[in-house]
């Protein structure tokens, strides 16, 4: 099938099925918010030090998807989980799993920036302390390498003591892309990073998602085809619930294999 869609996949680094095994892996789960069903069997792997981008309308589970890999989605709420979420073959509501330990493995930059009301240090070394760090040299090179890793450093290191909120919207996201990194997790969620930025903001943390691939896992949910189309190695597309399709990102803007896909990615819906 030939794709009409005007988006330019990013180049194709190498066969990402082939390149690396699965980091994060689902099988045939099924998640229910009281009274409504969020996902519906969805098997999906998610490479190792890739980014995935999850694609798919307003309202089909794409969130939740990846809310629930840290088992955040359940937080305030009652849900039903059927199927197995694993990370490097554990599975993530196994009995007795550590929670806390789970949400440093796998940290999240939401679609707004949410810094905490504290200074620009206290946001990074959060993290780090809440862990066992304590130690001031220890905390100190914590912070910086975060915000370096972040491209915050240069910005704001003159001013570590000033309030996080007195950041502009783009550095904000990025202060809280360094709080995640100040954990030194293996995988990184993000919903929405850039939904709330102006485009030379969006294209600071475009960069920064091509650096961490590098290090780290990166899963993606975006309703910008432009953007998942830039950053990502390998795509998803749900579907009310349920996965419709996955494969390398060039396959999926250029030559779909369902119907569905195409007309979604060209603007046919959604």
């Amino acid at each position: 099938m030939k794709s009409s869609a005007m988006v330019t996949p990013r180049p194709a680094r190498e066969a990402v099925s082939n390149a690396s095994p699965a980091k994060v892996a689902f099988g045939g789960v099924s998640f229910s918010y009281p009274g409504r069903q969020a996902l519906s069997g969805v098997t999906l792997d998610v490479p190792e030090r890739r980014v995935t981008a999850i694609i798919g309308p307003s309202g089909c589970g794409k969130s939740t998807l990846i809310k629930s890999i840290n088992r955040i989605a359940e937080i305030g709420t009652e849900v039903k989980v059927e199927g197995r979420v694993t990370i490097d073959g554990q599975d993530v509501y196994a009995p007795g799993v550590d929670l806390v330990d789970l949400r440093r493995r796998v940290g999240m930059l939401f679609q707004k920036a949410n810094p905490f009301p504290k200074s620009i240090f206290e946001n990074v070394a959060f993290g780090p302390r809440i862990h066992g760090a304590s130690r001031a040299g220890d905390l100190d090179q914590a912070v910086e390498r975060s915000l370096r890793q972040a491209a915050l450093w240069d910005e704001v290191k003159d001013r570590l003591g000033t309030s996080a909120m007195e950041l502009s919207g783009g550095q904000q996201q990025r202060l809280c892309l360094a709080r995640v990194l100040a954990v030194d997790p293996e995988v990184i969620l993000m919903d929405e990073p850039c939904s709330a930025l102006d485009p030379i903001s969006t294209a600071r943390i475009e960069e920064l998602i091509e650096e961490l691939r590098e290090r780290y896992t990166v899963v993606i949910v975006t309703h910008n085809m432009q953007q998942a189309a830039r950053v990502s190695d390998r795509t998803a597309f749900l579907l009310n619930g349920q996965l419709v399709e996955v494969d390398d990102t060039e396959t999926i803007f250029t030559t779909p294999a369902d119907r569905r896909t195409e007309d979604y990615i060209t603007g046919r819906f959604g």
